[in-house]
C-alpha cells in the first residue's frame, strides 16, 4: 500500500572549487548527478551530507548554505526528500568505486547541461553563483 511506504530522506552536496562543480557518475544508473545519499538512523541532515559527499567523492568537505531541497517519488515509489548544501573541499583526492566510477569538475553552466535530472540543474547554478560571491 503506498501510503504505508516509507519517506526516504537524503542529503548531499554541491561542492564548488575555484569557480568549478563536481559531477559524479553512477555506473548502477549510468546518470550523472550530485553526491548524496539516505541518512543513517539518529543521524543529521548535514552529518549525512558529508558523510555522502567524502563517501562518493573522496573529499572532505565545509558545509556553506544550505540549498533548496528537493523532492521526488523514488524509482520504488516511495517520495523522498534530498538536502543539499553548498560545500568546499578541505581535502582528499577521488578513487573510482562500484557506487562512482567518475569526478568530473566542470564549469557551472556546463555541469548544469551534464546532469541527468532537472532538479540537480538548479541547484548547480545556485551553488556556483554564491560560491562566486564569496570570491
Amino acid at each position: 500500500m503506498a501510503w504505508l511506504r516509507r519517506h526516504v530522506r537524503a542529503a548531499g552536496g554541491v561542492i564548488v572549487r575555484d569557480g568549478q562543480v563536481a559531477l559524479v557518475h553512477r555506473p548502477k544508473y549510468d546518470d550523472w548527478s550530485l553526491p548524496k545519499g539516505k541518512l543513517d538512523d539518529g543521524e543529521t541532515w548535514e552529518d549525512a551530507a558529508l558523510r555522502e559527499v567524502w563517501e562518493e567523492t573522496g573529499m572532505r568537505c565545509a558545509l556553506r548554505e544550505e540549498l533548496s531541497p528537493v523532492e521526488y517519488t523514488d524509482p520504488k515509489g516511495r517520495p523522498k526528500t534530498v538536502r543539499y548544501w553548498r560545500m568546499v573541499p578541505l581535502e582528499g583526492e577521488f578513487a573510482p568505486s562500484s557506487e562512482v566510477d567518475e569526478l568530473r569538475w566542470m564549469p557551472a553552466d556546463e555541469a548544469a547541461r551534464c546532469l541527468t535530472y532537472d532538479h540537480d540543474r538548479e541547484l548547480v547554478l545556485m551553488a556556483a553563483r554564491l560560491g562566486a560571491e564569496e570570491r
